[in-house]
């Protein structure tokens, strides 16, 4: 399959730059794979499409403040986005406002020095003084919003609390998982009381998440690998519900992609490092029904969503969508594909 094949035109004033007031409040579009109809809800009105026995899975991956700017000895500014920690102080990242060609550069963050050194095309920055490199993030780091959120002013307080879901516990993404977004701790008590199974795994969202298929064709186009962990007790209630014939809700693309990773063998651990590409033509093992946004074109998300739901259904499902209305990508509305 080309790449090509999963583009299409969104126009700006689509792509959602705040979060809904409420964010239950937030558009549903839902789709029935089975009946092949599409219907126009509310987030809130979720549950009237679950029922008792049913397993939600939810990624409890934090969201830390991965953007930096540092200062060079020249005064100049480089912009940092950390991507993955690979040692005592050193964290494996992105760079921009570095002279092409330059393989090391002393930078300051605060009163911290630190070294950016480039080896094959990839920067690694170390901090050269002692202490816990986290307190730096926490001071000086920003929340790690997508380039296409584009203010005027800064809005910092709010999405410190908006970008991450109200459920995050163990730190580590750089990009928040969206799709969970729209629940409130409230609607997730509605759920559990109906008698749906609430679990949690975690999937670090990084680099292999967010960037965009540039190879021609798709089977060519390597994800980077992402870390992710599952409890022996969640691996058991999803085994259950599975020879029970009890549905099996991811809420997210790194959900699904953690689970179909876990359940693809007899040996695969329940902690590790994913680099599962899904695609159309894949065969889903697990998970019965998708919780998600709309996401951007030629975006690992938005293949294996078509994977999921079928690539000419998604793409009606996203037409509609455009003329409802519907607000697109991070902040945006959601989808629920049964």
């Amino acid at each position: 399959m080309y790449t090509e094949e999963f583009n299409y035109y969104l126009p700006n004033e689509y792509i959602a730059q705040y979060p809904e007031k409420e964010r239950s409040s937030s558009r549903l579009l839902v789709f029935d794979r089975r009946k092949g109809t599409i219907e126009d809800r509310l987030f809130k009105d979720i549950h009237e499409y679950l029922k008792k026995g049913d397993v939600l899975v939810l990624n409890k991956s934090k969201v830390f403040p991965a953007r930096l700017e540092a200062q060079k000895e020249t005064g100049g500014i480089v912009h940092i986005l950390l991507v993955e920690e690979i040692g005592a102080n050193q964290w494996r990242c992105l760079v921009r406002g570095v002279k092409r060609g330059m393989s090391e550069l002393k930078v300051s963050i605060g009163n911290r020095m630190a070294e950016l050194l480039c080896k094959d095309g990839s920067w690694v920055i170390h901090f050269l003084s002692d202490g816990n490199f986290y307190d730096v993030i926490n001071t000086y780091g920003k929340v790690p919003l997508p380039p296409y959120i584009k203010r005027k002013g800064s809005n910092g307080d709010m999405d410190i609390e908006r970008y991450q879901t109200v459920y995050a516990e163990d730190v580590g993404s750089i990009a928040a998982p969206t799709a969970g977004f729209h629940f409130t701790d409230d609607l997730l008590e509605l759920i559990e009381g109906m008698g749906v199974h609430i679990v949690k795994i975690v999937l670090h969202i990084g680099i292999g998440t967010f960037l965009l298929v540039k190879r021609k064709k798709i089977e060519d186009h390597e994800m980077a690998y992402e870390y992710y962990s599952m409890t022996p007790e969640v691996k058991d209630m999803i085994d259950r519900a599975k020879k029970e014939e009890r549905r099996v809700i991811a809420c997210g693309t790194s959900v699904v992609r953690t689970l179909e990773t876990v359940f693809s063998g007899n040996d695969v651990p329940l902690q590790g490092r994913t680099g599962l590409f899904i695609y159309p033509d894949y065969q889903f093992k697990v998970v019965d029904a998708l919780i998600t946004n709309f996401h951007l074109p030629k975006s690992t998300p938005l293949l294996l969503t078509a994977a999921f739901a079928g690539k000419n259904e998604l793409f009606k499902c996203y037409r509609e969508a455009q003329e409802k209305g519907y607000r697109f990508y991070s902040y945006g509305d959601g989808m629920f594909i049964l």
